[in-house]
């Protein structure tokens, strides 16, 4: 037969198609192969295909036939099956942390790892109009420039900011000590309550802090070395992570908290489902957990109402009487109607 000009590329097209077209519920027969390749400008035997077809399972392509009377061919085993691929498109565009634009963009690559006919699936996932997402689109670069710092052992700086209510009734960026660049050492990235987090030395403070990185700017890897090794070997991350409340900080202090008995999931979701447990009375048990005291942690157990009630010390108790007695007073005279 005639040498098409393409000749040489045909079993990179043929690894292409089996890739992009094929599924198990999706084969090819080898005349729409010989079709498909054609359209490419490379005219083939069947001969030739069966061992370009040999040559892909050597190299490792999960090429199957079908036991089918119309014999045809599909890639079997993927690097990533249909379910792994759903989890991801799910963990994508469930990550609050990322954009709305970058999630549709990382979705994109997700479906290419597909056939084009699993792809449809994966679509019909979609749903990242309306989400709250992310305004900083930088997050992905700082996330980078972290893991370098945090690989070469360097300190980085960086602008910090925080949403305010503009002049046009819209939020805007308002940066930290009146836009001074902090340094610090990184030491970890954390992922807590859909953010992600920088676990890095205050150099100027001399102790551990964390910052949420879609609210970093302009972040910069230093020359000069890390510091507080020491400070953060001593570190739990895990702990630390737990016993913060959405990340923000406050003393910490070691409570006891009573819950009835329906709340032993919520339990082991906040504090690991190894937590030690005692039971005081009927229909209720009693754990014994750090947690930085914060507002954040009066109202998360405030949202469990009478099911949970926080038993000491005498001192947090009586600070929650009071976080509790300021919340009321905003609806101690009701506002007229109209």
């Amino acid at each position: 037969m005639a040498k098409g000009a393409n000749q040489k590329q045909k079993i990179l097209y043929l690894m292409r198609l089996f890739l992009e077209e094929t599924d198990e519920e999706h084969p090819l027969t080898m005349q729409q192969i010989m079709e498909a390749l054609e359209k490419q400008g490379i005219p083939s035997e069947r001969k030739s295909i069966y061992s370009d077809i040999e040559a892909l399972q050597a190299f490792g392509m999960d090429i199957q036939k079908t036991q089918a009377r119309q014999r045809g061919y599909f890639l079997g085993e993927r690097t990533f099956q249909l379910p792994e691929l759903k989890l991801l498109v799910d963990a994508v565009q469930s990550s609050k942390f990322i954009t709305a634009q970058k999630s549709r963009e990382l979705i994109r690559k997700v479906e290419s790892l597909s056939s084009i006919h699993e792809a449809k699936d994966l679509q019909r996932q979609v749903r990242v109009t309306n989400r709250i997402k992310t305004m900083n689109e930088s997050i992905y670069y700082n996330v980078d420039a972290i893991h370098e710092a945090i690989s070469k052992g360097r300190q980085v700086d960086y602008l910090y900011f925080e949403w305010v209510p503009g002049e046009k009734g819209r939020l805007e960026r308002k940066y930290r000590r009146s836009g001074e660049r902090y340094q610090v050492s990184p030491w970890a990235l954390t992922w807590d309550d859909e953010n992600y987090y920088l676990i890095a030395y205050d150099n100027t403070a001399s102790c551990i802090k964390h910052f949420r990185v879609d609210k970093m700017s302009s972040i910069q890897v230093r020359e000069e070395e890390r510091d507080g090794k020491e400070a953060f070997e001593k570190l739990d991350l895990a702990l630390y992570t737990e016993t913060l409340f959405g990340m923000f900080s406050g003393v910490d202090d070691l409570v006891t908290l009573r819950f009835e008995n329906s709340l032993a999931g919520v339990v082991a979701d906040r504090f690991g489902k190894d937590v030690r447990i005692f039971c005081s009375q009927p229909g209720s048990f009693d754990v014994h957990v750090h947690v930085a005291v914060s507002p954040l942690f009066f109202g998360w157990l405030f949202g469990f109402g009478n099911k949970a009630e926080l038993i000491g010390p005498s001192k947090v108790r009586e600070e929650y009487r009071e976080y509790l007695r300021k919340a009321a007073e905003f609806y101690a005279v009701l506002p007229e109607d109209g």
